[in-house]
C-alpha cells in the first residue's frame, strides 16, 4: 500500500451536492454503530498490538481510539452551539497535540470506548429529533471561515468512523491479527 492509501484507506470525505434524507438516516446509523463496531474490532488485542502505529510516523491504535472520542466529542459540541447560536465561529483543537498528551498515549482504550457509547447514544438521540430546517444551521470554522452544516457535518462525521476503523481493521489484516 502507498502512503496515501494508508492515511486514507477509504478516500477522502465526500459530501454529495445534494444531501438526502436516505443520506441523512444511513450517516447516522453509522454514528449509531460506530461505538460497537470498534469495541468489537479491538478488544482482543493486546497491549502491544494496541500500541502498534497503523502505519509508519502514524498514531497507534490507542492513540486512534482516543482520538475518536475527544474528535467526536467536540463535533457533538459544535451541533448544540449551531442548535442555539446563530451562526458559531467554533474553536478548533490541535488533534495532534491531543494525540500526545498521557491520556491518548497511554490510558486503556476502554476509557475511550465506553465513553463513545455513552457519547454516540445521546448524539443519535440529538440526531434523531432533528428537523429539516435544524439540518441546515451551520457553524464557521475560524481557520478559512468556512460555514458548515450540521447534515454535512453529520457526512464528515459518519466518514470520520468509518475511515479510522478503517485504520485499525487494515493493520490488523496487514498483521494477521484479524480472527
Amino acid at each position: 500500500m502507498n502512503l496515501e492509501e494508508l492515511k486514507y484507506p477509504i478516500g477522502h470525505e465526500n459530501i454529495p451536492k445534494k444531501i438526502t434524507s436516505k443520506n441523512i438516516e444511513d450517516w447516522i446509523f453509522v454514528l449509531e454503530k460506530f461505538p460497537q463496531n470498534l469495541e468489537l474490532l479491538v478488544k482482543d488485542l493486546s497491549d502491544n498490538q494496541i500500541d502498534t502505529p497503523y502505519r509508519d510516523g502514524g498514531w497507534t491504535i490507542r492513540q486512534v481510539v482516543h482520538h475518536c472520542y475527544d474528535s467526536h466529542h467536540n463535533s457533538y459540541t459544535r451541533f448544540k452551539w449551531s442548535l442555539t447560536e446563530d451562526k458559531p465561529v467554533i474553536k478548533v483543537y490541535f488533534e495532534e497535540r491531543w494525540a500526545e498528551l498521557h491520556d491518548s498515549k497511554f490510558a486503556p482504550v476502554f476509557l475511550s470506548i465506553d465513553a463513545l457509547k455513552a457519547l454516540h447514544n445521546k448524539w443519535v438521540y440529538l440526531l434523531k429529533g432533528l428537523s429539516k430546517s435544524d439540518l441546515e444551521n451551520i457553524f464557521v470554522h475560524p481557520s478559512n471561515n468556512e460555514e458548515i452544516s450540521l447534515k454535512e457535518n453529520i457526512c464528515i462525521y459518519a466518514w470520520h468512523c468509518n475511515h479510522h476503523f478503517a485504520h485499525i481493521e487494515q493493520l490488523m489484516t496487514r498483521k494477521g491479527w484479524q480472527k
